[in-house]
């Protein structure tokens, strides 16, 4: 598990309780995420991994398992790098 996917699933993991968490499964169709939590998601993303969540990143897409996370990190750190 690279070191992205670990610290989002470690975030996720404290919510969670003992539930194992997969990587493309669907963390609002276990119903575990409400919108506070998921306001507390998108600042953990902004904070930990230094990047600004626009508006139109604001999709339930992105942020529906912790691979579509990682892939919305990579995508905006990549836009940083350029």
């Amino acid at each position: 598990m690279n070191e992205i996917k670990a610290k989002i699933k470690n975030f996720l993991s404290k919510f969670f309780g003992n539930h194992d968490l997969q990587p493309d499964e669907d963390i609002f169709a276990l119903g575990f995420v409400n919108s506070m939590f998921a306001m507390q998601l998108v600042l953990f993303v902004e904070q930990e991994f230094q990047i600004t969540i626009e508006n139109e990143d604001l999709e339930l897409e992105n942020f529906r398992t912790i691979n579509s996370i990682v892939n919305l990190i990579e995508r905006k750190t990549a836009i940083l790098v350029q």
